[in-house]
């Protein structure tokens, strides 16, 4: 049995009951994405999409039509709106606290800390656009050589850096002893190497970005690998879990080279009759268009993997399944330049399955508990899994 995973970094899917705690009612990343920059999703429309509850359909974006696969939405009980939080829940982590968060920046007591492991100090301090950040502080970095150190809404600690001053495993070299005092009181979900390249306002160089996550409880991808299955984890999803649960991990550029990449994957497991997981996250939709407030760019990114989904469909194995899902929102026409507290996607294709009404799961821990339970691994812990559904 081979399942592939494939996550849509921030298509949600409509607001969550409590979006209006986050400042996110009315948030619906596909339905504005596309009112504002039409295109045509006829392949995602055919899987499924057409049928989501709130997807606004029509000839020029979500053709109307019966769906070919199973289709519904996730519900995030966990309280965020991250990257981290969202996956973690995938994988049965359902946490009962947000992790923490530094809206004025972060104290003394780590910044002394963190100016001592690189004996540069640093600049910032306070959140900001990954974009913006580099254009305002970046010449500043080119005289001085400090890092860069910014926030947003999220758990993250960011450290931007050009790559013709601070070489990259020196930056990574930081972010790893950011990692290490940014324990306890002052943990934070991720830290992210954010290299930049070339001359003001400068150039992210975004497929040397590199997440150092907090190491999560036992997830569904540890269950699995104690199977002796497969648990292949493409893109940024390994950093994400902190290489925890895996036994293989494949690095991607951009979109286009996940695809491949998943592909590729999909392609040789079949051949070689293996048995597993492969997990991808295809980040451009968030890093490059949500964040940026990009319309068109989103809508361009949706249009790649439309066409791109019908030869993801015909490498599924007769016995596997494609689970294409999204994590929380990023709606591009929405205010400011942070996540939106959205349901997630839910479009599964799987031979026998067309048509079936998957509803609104009460928990993103369903998708772990579906792979438990297709691939006979012990789990009991949270979600119920929609595999009979399926069969």
């Amino acid at each position: 049995m081979l399942l592939t995973i494939v996550v849509l970094d921030s298509v949600g899917a409509g607001e969550l009951p409590d979006a209006a705690s986050f400042g996110d009612a009315g948030a619906h990343t596909l339905n504005h994405t596309l009112k504002a920059a039409p295109v045509r999703l006829p392949n995602l429309a055919a899987l499924g999409l057409a049928q989501v509850p709130t997807i606004e359909t029509g000839d020029a974006t979500v053709p109307a039509g019966p769906a070919a696969g199973a289709f519904g939405r996730l519900r995030e009980v966990s309280p965020g709106k991250d990257t981290s939080t969202g996956h973690w829940e995938f994988m049965g982590i359902q946490l009962e606290h947000a992790f923490q968060v530094f809206p004025d920046g972060f104290p003394p007591a780590v910044m002394d800390r963190f100016d001592a492991a690189t004996g540069r100090g640093h600049l910032c301090n306070k959140p900001y656009s990954g974009t913006d950040v580099i254009r305002d502080f970046g010449p500043e970095h080119l005289k001085t050589g400090a890092p860069i150190v910014y926030t947003s809404a999220d758990s993250v600690f960011q450290i931007a850096a050009h790559e013709d001053v601070v070489p990259l495993e020196t930056l990574y070299a930081w972010c790893r002893a950011a990692r290490e005092i940014l324990q306890g009181e002052f943990a934070v979900a991720r830290v992210i190497a954010r290299p930049f390249r070339g001359e003001f306002p400068f150039e992210r160089a975004n497929e040397h970005r590199k997440d150092f996550s907090l190491v999560p409880p036992a997830t569904v991808l540890d269950a699995v690998k104690a199977t002796g299955q497969a648990v292949v984890g493409i893109g940024k999803i390994p950093d994400i879990y902190a290489n925890q649960g895996f036994t293989e991990e494949i690095h991607t550029d951009d979109n286009a080279d996940g695809i491949a990449k998943t592909l590729a994957r999909m392609r040789q497991a079949a051949q070689e009759g293996t048995s597993g997981l492969i997990f991808t996250n295809l980040v451009d939709f968030d890093s490059k268009f949500g964040h940026r407030r990009d319309p068109e760019g989103y809508s361009t990114c949706l249009a790649a993997f439309d066409a791109a989904l019908p030869e993801l469909i015909a490498a599924v194995p007769e016995s596997g399944a494609l689970i294409v899902i999204s994590d929380h929102g990023n709606d591009p026409t929405w205010k400011g330049s942070d996540h939106t507290r959205e349901h997630g996607l839910l479009l599964v294709h799987k031979g026998g399955a067309a048509g079936v009404d998957l509803g609104d799961r009460a928990t993103f821990a369903d998708v772990g508990a579906t792979v438990a339970e297709a691939l006979g691994a012990a789990w009991d812990g949270p979600g119920e899994s929609f595999w009979t559904q399926l069969t």
